[in-house]
């Protein structure tokens, strides 16, 4: 089996960026609850503790059992998961009388340990916690220290388990991942050998041991992780794959059509399907976000199934889930995750979709989707597409749906995307589109007042959606499309640009 580390998680905001560091160095990885550790078979290499919310000295922290990995595999600590072995084990942990958080520098590192070597004192690390450790049990080897924390990073001598008090997986920790690839390849020993190549061919033979002979739908929406799902099926099962595009009447200018033609071109076996006026006529009279967002959902199953009844003897559904979407379902206490939004392809499927379900993408982040999608020759107008919230425009209309409205944001959104893509800018954005906003604004074209719609321009820059700043647009670039749309796009007369980031805000308004 495939090498890997498993993280434990106790709720720390960072946890899934300890993931990504350990997958950019070529190893897998998966991320736990504290609470439901799995099965460390030998294929698990290490185990990584996560920071946290809580302090170790309240009653109600995570108490986590390490009695089958402490001392047996290697184990590193990060922020919480250190100062809990470090308390748990016979030392002791305080309020701190400086709370840390944010840049700190290392003022000594023992360099000849295989935790820290290579790193260099006065290296920049990201400090986060309001508690310290003061006291560390006998057998504690301290190997860096801050001016204000003695204990930055120590070593449980006698075993492989070591701790941190800083966060080596945040960008700001300027060699974290240096100390995080000393412990994860060095130290775990674990093989660097996990690739777009790799986990293409192991996850097709994987898909046809799983699908035998059975056949499969897939929902294709047009965006990179649906597609990239589609075409792993294709080379596991072929014409088993059956693929439906429903045109929700909610994408962007002529996008139906020119994506049906780039699938068929890949080889996929696709139906297009036209279904807008069901859409729009579940919309009618809906303002609120998630009760559109509800209606969208609900007219495309019943799209869905009365497409897939057409296809006789199928036994799955796939869907084209990511990592992100399958960590955020779950939370460290076992309850509910606190919902945000709902997701399109999250949740399951009514009682009455009697299909299994196959979700090839589901350990994979959004950035490893498009390099898997690249190993496979995928067409680069697919690959690099910006990401599309499932239920499309329909949330990008702040207010009621009609069909009017729709054309006029799709002309808007068409200038602002032509208009990246001709000055060299979509590619150095994660994911842009416009809104349009249930405001009117007085403006005066020729020598008329109008009272007619405002629009916002959204432009962000972001690794995995998961947070996301506002991007510096060309001053020129910005008014040259704020011109070309108050003067193409009839009913428009004001533009505007969104310059928050997420968080505080949210990459789409709805």
């Amino acid at each position: 089996m495939q090498d890997m580390i498993v993280i434990l998680d106790f709720g720390s905001q960072y946890t899934q960026l300890i993931a990504r560091r350990i997958r950019e160095i070529n190893v897998y990885c998966e991320i736990h609850p504290w609470n439901k550790i799995p099965e460390l078979g030998s294929h698990v290499k290490g185990v990584i503790l996560s920071g946290s919310p809580f302090s170790t000295r309240d009653p109600k922290a995570p108490q986590p059992d390490l009695s089958k990995i402490k001392g047996k595999i290697p184990l590193l600590g990060i922020c919480f998961g250190a100062q809990y072995m470090a308390q748990h084990f016979g030392g002791e942990v305080l309020p701190s009388t400086i709370r840390e958080y944010g840049r700190a520098m290392l003022s000594s590192v023992d360099h000849q340990h295989p935790l820290t070597q290579g790193m260099n004192a006065n290296t920049q690390v990201w400090m986060s916690h309001g508690d310290t450790i003061k006291v560390v049990p006998a057998n504690y080897r301290i190997l860096a220290s801050t001016k204000d924390v003695e204990v930055a990073a120590y070593h449980i001598e006698g075993e492989d388990s070591f701790g941190v008090q800083f966060h080596p997986e945040v960008y700001h920790s300027t060699e974290g991942s240096r100390l995080i690839s000393n412990f994860v390849i060095n130290i775990a020993g674990c093989a660097p050998n996990w690739t777009p190549d790799s986990f293409v061919e192991s996850t097709v033979k994987q898909l046809q041991e799983k699908l035998g002979n059975d056949k499969v739908i897939l929902g294709l929406s047009g965006g990179v992780d649906s597609s990239v799902a589609a075409l792993l099926l294709h080379k596991a099962i072929a014409k088993n794959l059956y693929c439906i595009f429903v045109d929700n009447g909610l994408l962007r200018k002529n996008e139906f059509d020119s994506v049906l033609d780039s699938y068929r071109e890949m080889g996929l076996q696709v139906k297009g399907v036209r279904a807008a006026q069901q859409f729009y006529a579940a919309l009618k009279g809906k303002t609120d976000p998630e009760e559109k967002r509800k209606a969208i959902g609900k007219v495309f199953i019943d799209v869905f199934d009365a497409e897939s009844h057409l296809i006789e003897d199928a036994n799955w559904l796939a869907q084209g889930t990511i990592y992100p979407d399958v960590i955020e379902s779950v939370s460290v206490d076992g309850g509910p995750s606190q919902t945000i939004k709902s997701h399109h392809n999250v949740g399951g499927l009514p009682d009455y979709m009697k299909l299994k379900i196959v979700e090839p993408l589901r350990l994979l982040f959004k950035d490893e989707v498009r390099r898997v999608g690249r190993s496979m020759n995928m067409p680069e107008n697919i690959l690099n597409r910006h990401p599309f919230p499932g239920p499309g425009l329909g949330i990008r209309i702040l207010g009621e749906v009609t069909e009017e409205k729709v054309r006029t944001l799709q002309e808007v959104d068409a200038i602002f995307i032509d208009g990246l893509k001709e000055h060299g800018h979509y590619d150095e954005v994660w994911q842009a589109g416009a809104i349009l906003l249930p405001v009117q604004s007085v403006g005066v074209m020729g020598d008329e007042r109008t009272y007619e719609n405002a629009v916002a321009l959204r432009a962000v820059s972001s690794t995995d959606g998961m947070t996301a700043d506002w991007c510096h647009l060309p001053y020129d670039f910005l008014a040259n499309t704020s011109s070309k749309i108050i003067n193409q796009v009839k009913g428009v007369n004001r533009v505007t640009y969104d310059i928050s980031s997420k968080p505080p805000a949210t990459i789409e308004w709805e």
